[in-house]
């Protein structure tokens, strides 16, 4: 009886050592990737967003039709054609929660002005008006879930949009400068060593003033492709 006692004594202090030495083992891998940030502070990345905003603000319309006299006139924007976003953004990464960096972001919108008489008949056609964004803004990001293959972010960048192209405000000015704010409510980022590709959720708004508006919730959907060095 002595000895199976000592026998199943002996398997509980080999259980209990086992199971410290798995804990022990998994926290040592969350720290090395929760502070891999370390030997790898910068990142670089690169990527893609939609414009669903300009998409369904300046659609093709509907062609007029019209029983007035063919004297009269009617202007459509019409053949419109998105760039969608492109986008450059650096990350220095003070710990494993917080960065600090910086987002270029380009998008422009080009169309095709037809003019078109009572009866709907086209009488001229305008190509080459268009609109473009560039937007800079210094961008602050929170890091609140580690993993060794997949990571979880929010982030906001307060920052200026220049908006210029062929149109013309009441003044004559077709440059203008306004402000300009990012919110990605969500980011996920897929790591493989050095290298990682992201996904974030948020919107890209940028205003003159509430009666001059650039963007809104643009840029919804952001696919990126980085390095960490």
């Amino acid at each position: 009886m002595h000895s199976q006692n000592k026998n199943k004594c002996n398997v509980t202090k080999r259980f209990i050592c086992i199971a410290f030495l798995c804990v022990g083992m998994a926290l040592a891998g969350h720290a090395e990737v929760k502070y891999a940030y370390r030997t790898h502070r910068n990142e670089m990345r690169i990527g893609w967003g939609d414009q669903l905003f300009e998409t369904l603000m300046w659609h093709k319309p509907t062609h007029f039709t019209s029983s007035m006299p063919t004297t009269y006139r009617q202007v459509y924007h019409e053949n419109y054609i998105y760039s969608q976003h492109i986008w450059l953004e650096y990350q220095y990464r003070f710990n494993h929660w917080l960065g600090l960096g910086a987002m270029f972001d380009g998008s422009g919108v080009s169309w095709t002005d037809v003019t078109r008489d009572g009866a709907g008949k086209e009488v001229s056609r305008d190509p080459g008006h268009c609109f473009f964004n560039i937007v800079i803004m210094p961008v602050v990001r929170f890091t609140y879930f580690h993993h060794p293959n997949v990571n979880l972010y929010s982030a906001i960048g307060v920052g200026m949009d220049i908006n210029g192209g062929t149109e013309v405000d009441g003044l004559g000015r077709n440059t203008l400068v306004g402000a300009a704010v990012n919110v990605t409510v969500f980011g996920v980022s897929a790591n493989y060593q050095r290298w990682f590709w992201t996904v974030d959720f948020g919107g890209l708004t940028a205003l003159r003033n509430p009666n001059t508006i650039f963007m809104a919730a643009s840029r919804i959907i952001n696919v990126g492709f980085g390095v960490r060095y």
